[in-house]
Parts: C-alpha cells; sequence; structure tokens
C-alpha cells in the first residue's frame, strides 16, 4: 500500500495542474497581507464602533496576524474548494484519458486498493495545500503584523489571548482540513465517472457552487433543506472562535460532513469496481 500511495502522489505532482493552487497561494498570501496591514486597522476600529474607542484605551495594534489570519480564513474557505478539484479530478480520469488503467489494473493489486491509494494520496495534496494556506496566513501572518491578543467580531467582541489565539487556531485548521477532504471526495466521484480529465473538474466545481448557492441566498424557500447541503456546515471552523466553544455545533457539522464523505467514496468506489477499463 504505501508503494501505492507513493506512486500515485507522484503521479498527482506530475501534472502542471497540481502545482496551480500551491502558486496561487504563495502569491497572493503576501498580497493579502500586504493591503490587510495598509488599512485593517482603521477597519478594526470602525467595526469596535465609537462608543468603545472612546471609553476604552485601545493599545498596540489591534490588527495584527491572529485577526489576519481570521480574515483570509472567513475569505479562502468558500475559493479553496475551486484549487483542490484541480489535483482530485484528475487523479482517475486523467488515467483513463491516457489508457493507463489498462496496464495498471492488470497488477496483482485489487482494485479497492488503487481505490484507497487514490483516495490517500488525494487527500495528502489537500493536507498540503491547506498546510501552505495555514502557515502563508496565520505564520507569515504573524511575522510581518505580529502577535498579541485577537479580536474577534462575533455576537460581540471577543478578546483571546496569544496562548488562546494558538490553540483556537489549531482548531480551526483542524476542521477546515477535515471539510476539505469532503471536496477531495467530490472531485474522486466525479473523477471515477467521467473519462476525461475536464469534465470531473467542472462536475465537481457545479455541485459545489450550487451548494453555495443554496446555503448563501437568504430565501425562505432553501431554509428546510438547508442543513442536509454539506456546504453549510463548512464554515464550522468559526465556532473555534466562540466562547465557550460550541461543540454541539462542531460534532453535528463533522458528522453531516463524515456522512457525505462515506457516500461519495461509497459510490465512488462501487463503481470502480465495476468499471469497465477495456472500451
Amino acid at each position: 500500500m504505501l508503494n501505492l500511495v507513493q506512486n500515485e502522489f507522484v503521479k498527482i505532482f506530475s501534472v502542471l495542474r497540481s502545482y496551480i493552487g500551491f502558486v496561487l497561494v504563495a502569491v497572493l498570501m503576501p498580497v493579502i497581507l500586504w493591503g490587510y496591514g495598509l488599512g485593517a486597522q482603521h477597519m478594526t476600529l470602525d467595526r469596535m464602533g465609537s462608543e468603545l474607542t472612546n471609553n476604552f484605551l485601545i493599545v498596540g495594534n489591534v490588527a495584527n496576524g491572529f485577526t489576519a489570519a481570521y480574515f483570509i480564513m472567513n475569505f479562502f474557505y468558500i475559493h479553496i474548494p475551486f484549487l483542490i478539484v484541480l489535483a482530485g479530478g484528475d487523479i482517475f480520469a486523467g488515467e483513463s484519458a491516457r489508457g493507463t488503467f489498462r496496464l495498471y489494473a492488470t497488477r496483482p493489486v485489487s482494485r479497492p486498493a488503487i481505490f484507497l491509494a487514490k483516495v490517500i494520496g488525494a487527500n495528502i495534496y489537500t493536507i498540503l495545500l491547506m498546510l501552505l494556506v495555514a502557515v502563508m496566513s496565520l505564520g507569515l501572518g504573524v511575522l510581518w503584523h505580529g502577535g498579541g491578543d485577537m479580536l474577534v467580531f462575533q455576537d460581540g467582541i471577543l478578546i483571546l489571548s496569544q496562548s488562546q489565539a494558538w490553540l483556537r487556531f489549531l482548531l480551526a485548521y483542524g476542521l477546515a482540513f477535515y471539510n476539505m477532504m469532503l471536496v477531495t471526495a467530490v472531485a474522486i466521484f466525479f473523477s471515477v465517472i467521467v473519462r476525461n480529465a475536464v469534465g470531473p473538474v467542472v462536475g465537481a466545481m457545479a455541485v459545489i457552487i450550487f451548494s453555495f448557492a443554496i446555503t448563501g441566498l437568504p430565501l425562505e424557500i432553501f431554509d428546510k433543506i438547508r442543513p442536509f447541503i454539506f456546504t453549510t456546515y463548512f464554515d464550522t471552523w468559526k465556532y473555534a472562535f466562540y466562547e465557550p466553544i460550541d461543540w454541539q455545533l462542531i460534532r453535528q457539522g463533522v458528522g453531516v460532513v463524515s456522512v457525505y464523505m462515506l457516500i461519495f467514496l461509497g459510490v465512488a468506489l462501487f463503481i470502480f469496481r465495476k468499471k469497465d477499463i477495456l472500451t
């Protein structure tokens, strides 16, 4: 299995499109942090309101690296799925398009083992991309804008100490990583069905965009179905910054994401085991 996973990992990074997400994050993050440093102090003070700023003494930079990372997470959790599907959508369909499955599937390795190796390889790619986002947003943000107390605007103003902020971000990134693994599962599902490398990317993106539209539009007609749409729970990382932490909502989000992940991967495995590789 280790050799299979290593083989899949090499194949993923042999395709140029797999580097698009890493290059975009590496270029975009410094630009966002630079722009954040120019106007974030005034923006943060404006959100605090004139009553608080007039009655309390504000010492130091309230727009530090922690608030910058929180700001970036609010923006990036919607857009990062589109970078993930570029690799996950190609992992099965790319080999079908190149005709390499005919040779691959004749090796003395079961199809479930091949499927598991590809799932693990795709998720390693996802984790590496998310780690880069974490390092570039939080690590570079703290180095650039400094640390200190973190202000969170969530039903009021929550002030977290620096030690608390590190722990909250650890939980938040863990939840974000897990949610993006579901995006990988969606991409793998379409990759098994389609025989070209473009179709799975388009299909996965279409499902994600549709789901985000249902969960994001403030229309009463969607209220009853919104709890059953998986993108509804893509912002569960925000609960890591609640006081107290809402573990019930976190467990609910993780549970729904897990069910969807098992469904997409289970159906994909069923199709892959029955898939005709000779035509």
